[in-house]
């Protein structure tokens, strides 16, 4: 328990961060649920489609929904300008505001539908006019209702909330996908504490006010808005108080690699008088769009994905050629600087467990192709969309009996156990050789080649002290080194964290 309570001494930040954007989620959705809730309550027609579009939001999943606000952001960025978020707070704080709409406006209008007519008539025989009597009768009367709705959408809210890391918006969800990837089931157990915990207070404090409007007792409604907006200016004033360090964001996908370069990355930089944020558990369209745009500042990829996603390419011209045209398209297209390839590559390839490639007779993707129908692979999220699966799949005429999706790390565990018996293994990954895998030749050369570069952002790129930190890393990592690191972080006895995998890392390659 000691590992996670110090897990949680260390998610200050990541609190503050997730307590503003849950808060002006809930706080965006009140403000348009109440109003369309007002004119719900007068029209049947705007009733029923205001309460269909609310469920159907709904109905899609909350990753889903966030993921969706990236390329709408991209697509209006041309109309608004350079200047507008494609990443992070702003598609983070519109998906879940209309996450947190069903509850408060399907409360509002089920409190309207609900008064007693009497009442209603007597405010009209008195002489009120509409608004007094939005004022005085329907809003007292349906406030506690409303009350309820909120407390749902605030706990709704702050548990999609740690999804917002995907997008690369800080959050206690940033704790929870670095531990289910590399496996410290501590820092997955903070973040899901510290989550719950969030949730909690803020049911508790918003039930204060709703039964303070139930029992029209203001000291008790005044009481728990005052505790709440406390807690929410205090997470404002932690998360950003002045600060005069330069700051530098890294970007990192979700795999221990990333979390260790990053790591370096970041270690080289402090060294050098920089402040370190890390956006981690990035896709690699997302990362890639969010070094370009100057939404993170560095970032670490493989020539092989910019070659199959970015420029599209089908072929493979070989190492040399592929590196040279993409430091090229990328200063022509993005204004990104390729600033050199690390010295490793860390290729895709399909592997097994070497004892089952033996008994199938099984040494290439060519052979693999005959039994392909009879087996099971696995993959990482994203593989069986990209370009370089639908090449090898092609040249090969791979056909498999099931094709199963996990994440990078129970890639290798799905294998073992026999969930999966090929995976799209990472060939720097020190697992290949800890659990005696194969990875299968690719004869056809149908997997490009996968340096290992650092991209800088067009304004990062400026930076000439940034870039000499950096420098000394170009061509600096052989693939052993990378594979024990990764290894470090991985294994199951002995794990070190990323941070320590990097310093690890720093001593073996003399830096």
């Amino acid at each position: 328990m000691s590992a996670v309570w110090d897990a949680l001494l260390g998610l200050g930040d990541k609190l503050a961060a997730h307590v503003l954007l849950a808060a002006a989620a809930l706080a965006l959705g009140i403000a348009v649920a109440l109003p369309l809730a007002v004119w719900a309550s007068r029209s049947a027609t705007v009733s029923r489609i205001a309460l269909g579009f609310a469920s159907l939001v709904q109905t899609i999943p909350a990753l889903a929904l966030l993921a969706l606000f990236f390329p709408i952001l991209l697509s209006l960025r041309a109309v608004f300008g350079e200047g507008l978020p494609t990443l992070g707070f702003l598609p983070a704080l519109l998906a879940l505001a209309l996450y947190a709409l069903l509850p408060i406006l399907r409360n509002a209008v089920t409190a309207r539908e609900q008064m007693a007519p009497g009442v209603l008539e007597a405010a009209d025989g008195v002489g009120m006019t509409p608004g007094q009597k939005l004022r005085l009768v329907e809003a007292p009367l349906a406030a506690p209702y409303i009350m309820a709705g909120i407390r749902t959408a605030a706990v709704w809210t702050i548990g999609a909330a740690t999804l917002s890391t995907t997008i690369g918006q800080p959050s206690l969800g940033d704790p929870i996908f670095a531990g289910l990837q590399t496996q410290n089931w501590s820092l997955v157990l903070a973040g899901c504490i510290a989550s719950a915990g969030l949730a909690l207070v803020a049911d508790t404090l918003l039930g204060a006010v709703e039964r303070g409007f139930a029992s029209r007792r203001p000291a008790l409604l005044w009481g728990g808005l005052a505790v709440a907006l406390a807690g929410i200016a205090a997470s404002a004033l932690a998360l950003y108080a002045p600060d005069d360090d330069e700051t530098v964001v890294i970007g990192a996908k979700s795999f221990s690699e990333q979390y260790i370069l990053g790591r370096l990355i970041g270690e080289r930089l402090e060294a050098a008088g920089y402040a370190v944020e890390y956006r981690e558990g990035l896709g690699s369209a997302v990362v890639h769009s969010a070094v370009t745009t100057g939404a993170i500042d560095i970032s670490i990829d493989y020539t092989g994905t910019l070659w199959t996603n970015q420029l599209k390419r089908e072929d493979n011209p070989g190492r040399a050629e592929i590196y040279r045209r993409l430091v090229e398209w990328e200063r022509e297209q993005t204004g990104t600087l390729i600033l050199g390839r690390l010295g490793f590559e860390n290729n895709y390839g399909l592997a097994m467990r070497a004892d089952r490639a033996q008994e199938l007779g099984l040494a290439s993707i060519a052979d693999l192709a005959r039994v392909a129908p009879r087996l099971t692979i696995g993959g990482d999220p994203e593989f069986f969309e990209r370009p370089e699966w639908i090449a090898v799949r092609d040249a090969y005429g791979l056909r498999f009996g099931e094709t199963r999706n996990f994440s990078p790390t129970f890639m290798y565990n799905a294998l073992q156990s026999g969930e999966a018996d090929v995976i799209s293994a990472y060939t720097s990954d020190g697992r290949i050789a800890a659990d005696d895998l194969q990875v299968l030749d690719d004869p056809r050369g149908a997997f490009p080649s996968y340096d290992a570069i650092i991209l800088l952002s067009p304004e990062a790129a400026q930076d000439e002290r940034l870039i000499a930190a950096l420098r000394p890393l170009v061509g600096a990592i052989p693939v052993e080194a990378m594979r024990e690191a990764n290894y470090a972080v991985d294994r199951e006895e002995n794990k070190r964290t990323p941070a320590e995998a990097a310093r690890m890392l720093t001593e073996r390659i003399g830096l």
